[in-house]
């Protein structure tokens, strides 16, 4: 049996982002890999960074990541209305501003995606998908779009983020797409922290994905101190992004 545990889309999160490294710790989940955006949204991007950077986990550029590594005003996000990109314009100046130079550069270094081998099965991790940093892969894509994206990742198991929505499909080939789900913005209304674990059992995979409480109101509180939009702390209260 051979095992992975895969995080992501933290957005500045650093309470979320401690509840998760502690509870990979108490159960010993290791080797950990991380999907990306570690920032945005939230009002500790140093310390996420850090915090990332400390324990040497490997990690994906996100979109968001891109973005403010390159000092952009261009998350690559998609919104959708005006009034959602107002907020985002907001947040990515925001973080602009208040991210250091040499975090900037580490995020700027970050690679786009990574192959890995559990047990039998070929596993590529991205943040959005094979093709495209901020492609959305919705549980409800069509399988045959997912069948190609696997080809295209040359994958029997394809691990993405983005959407901060969890979940695991088994296609007809009997290949696999998991969603990780988002540690430090959940959009599935469940405003707890999510991340995944693989296990691999020659070419059987089990798919377990754990939820963690995490003191929401610190981040949700530090947001509304900020001149970050208010409008994300209450998001993250209700776990709709």
């Amino acid at each position: 049996m051979q095992r992975v545990t895969i995080f992501g889309d933290i957005h500045a999160n650093l309470p979320a982002l401690e509840a998760v490294l502690g509870d990979m710790e108490a159960n010993d989940l290791s080797p950990l890999y991380c999907l990306g955006d570690l920032v945005g949204y939230g009002t500790f991007p140093n310390e996420v960074i850090e915090t990332i950077r400390e324990r040497n986990i490997p990690t994906l550029m996100g979109n968001y990541d891109q973005g403010v590594g390159n000092d952009s005003d261009d998350c690559g996000c998609a919104y959708t209305s005006p009034v959602a990109e107002a907020l985002g314009k907001r947040s990515i100046a925001w973080t602009n501003k208040n991210t250091s130079a040499d975090n900037k550069l580490f995020l700027r270094e970050l690679p786009a995606q990574f192959p890995l081998q559990l047990g039998e099965l070929r596993v590529r991790l991205v943040h959005g998908s094979p093709r495209k940093i901020n492609e959305y892969l919705f549980a409800d894509r069509p399988e045959a779009t997912l069948e190609r994206l696997l080809d295209m990742a040359e994958a029997e198991v394809l691990v993405c983020g983005h959407t901060h929505i969890p979940y695991h499909r088994i296609l007809p080939s009997g290949r696999h797409v998991v969603n990780a789900g988002s540690v430090g913005k959940p959009k599935d209304e469940n405003p707890q922290a999510c991340y995944v674990v693989l296990e691999a059992n020659n070419s059987d995979l089990a798919v377990t994905f754990r939820r963690v409480p995490y003191d929401v109101e610190r981040t949700a509180q530090a947001i509304e101190a900020s001149e970050m939009p208010h409008e994300y702390a209450q998001m993250l209260r209700t776990g709709t992004g």
